[in-house]
């Protein structure tokens, strides 16, 4: 190359140089320059993308954490309700036992009787006889009367440790002496398959009234006179002579749940009036 031809190519080229300076110089005066530019906007959109995925992250975890939190607590309350439910009901039995203990206490200091508190163990109204079995301690006595707040329960038939089987008096084959409260006239009661109680050997002439009361007349050797029987639910037949009169029983044999054996000298084999076997 001549050097007419260099030196005018020279300063072209030192000029096209200063001129490329001067612009990139304004370019990036307050920017990232073209490749900050071009990285710019590659990296803006990404990292705010991965900015939200990171806050919903972040949220998924703290509700995630919250859930946890909410479980437990609820499982917590779950168990301290579940404790206060069973307090609840011990409370409340022992406040039963405690009305009930009560109820025979007041009752046993009302009555000139000695008595025994026995806890019914249960009531067996489906074998040949009308029993129950309650837990006395030891002392009980085969004929020994058992009584309830209402009234005559039965008598003991069997005993085995401190435990004891009472003879309903609804058995078919119970039986005692008894008599009108008012009227004063005694008879025979027994018991009957219905679950209801037969007067026997009443005076025909005699007037009787639905609901008369019916306890015991004491000539039967085993329960004290003037115990609460039942009352008179109706009138059946009889003979010429005598009238036989149902009786309702004082005593709901379904509820029993404390009755009371009474205490004293044991009545002569001879005076006892039975309608079986005791020992059955």
């Amino acid at each position: 190359m001549s050097s007419r031809l260099g030196r005018p190519l020279l300063f072209l080229l030192l000029g096209a140089q200063l001129a490329l300076l001067t612009w990139q110089v304004r370019r990036t005066h307050g920017t990232l320059g073209l490749a900050g530019e071009v990285t710019l906007r590659l990296t803006g959109p990404v990292a705010h993308a991965f900015r939200g995925a990171a806050d919903r992250i972040a949220e998924v975890r703290l509700r995630a954490q919250q859930r946890r939190l909410l479980a437990s607590e609820n499982a917590a309350l779950r168990a301290e309700v579940g404790e206060l439910r069973r307090e609840r009901l011990r409370l409340a039995a022992l406040a039963v036992e405690a009305d009930r203990l009560a109820a025979a206490l007041a009752y046993e200091r009302a009555q000139p009787l000695g008595l025994r508190a026995a806890e019914v163990v249960f009531v067996d109204h489906s074998s040949r006889v009308r029993s129950l079995v309650i837990r006395c301690g030891r002392g009980a006595r085969i004929n020994q009367a058992v009584v309830a707040e209402a009234g005559v329960v039965g008598r003991v038939i069997a005993t085995a440790g401190g435990y004891a089987r009472v003879q309903l008096l609804t058995d078919r084959a119970a039986s005692l002496g008894a008599q009108l409260e008012e009227a004063g006239s005694q008879g025979l009661l027994r018991g009957g398959p219905d679950g209801q109680l037969r007067l026997e050997f009443v005076p025909r002439q005699l007037p009787v009234a639905i609901g008369d009361r019916v306890v015991t007349a004491g000539i039967d050797g085993v329960f004290p006179p003037g115990l609460p029987v039942g009352a008179v639910a109706g009138v059946e037949g009889g003979t010429e002579v005598f009238q036989t009169l149902r009786v309702a029983p004082a005593v709901d044999f379904r509820r029993l749940g404390m009755v009371f054996l009474v205490d004293g000298p044991a009545p002569p084999a001879d005076e006892l009036v039975r309608g079986g076997d005791a020992g059955r």
